[in-house]
């Protein structure tokens, strides 16, 4: 059985933080995850796909997964956006290549 998730309940609006204090900030460090079939080399591809978009990509931080019968890999990266279209570059790069088959 999952996780369950709790949500703290507030007790008015003004208990919720400001627009500067949610969401993402830049510049700043993300993590991306491609998922695509478990022969299409994603572990050398996703780099290679962000830098060639100028993203510096840390490649000591990729770490992948396969599926339960090993027909997929899910594979993860961090990278430097230093804005929230650099951000949206990464995925949109990643999902216009054939091989991956969703991010999040």
């Amino acid at each position: 059985m999952g996780r369950a998730c709790v949500v703290p309940i507030m007790a008015n609006m003004s208990d919720l933080p400001n627009q500067q204090e949610r969401g993402f900030q830049f510049p700043g460090r993300f993590e991306i995850t491609a998922m695509g079939p478990a022969d299409a080399g994603l572990d050398a591809l996703l780099p290679a796909l962000l830098e060639a978009v100028g993203l510096a990509v840390d490649r000591g931080s990729l770490r992948q997964r396969a599926s339960a019968k090993g027909n997929y890999v899910s594979v993860a990266i961090s990278f430097a956006a230093a804005t929230r279209a650099d951000y949206e570059a990464a995925h949109a790069t990643l999902r216009a290549c054939p091989a991956v088959k969703w991010t999040i």
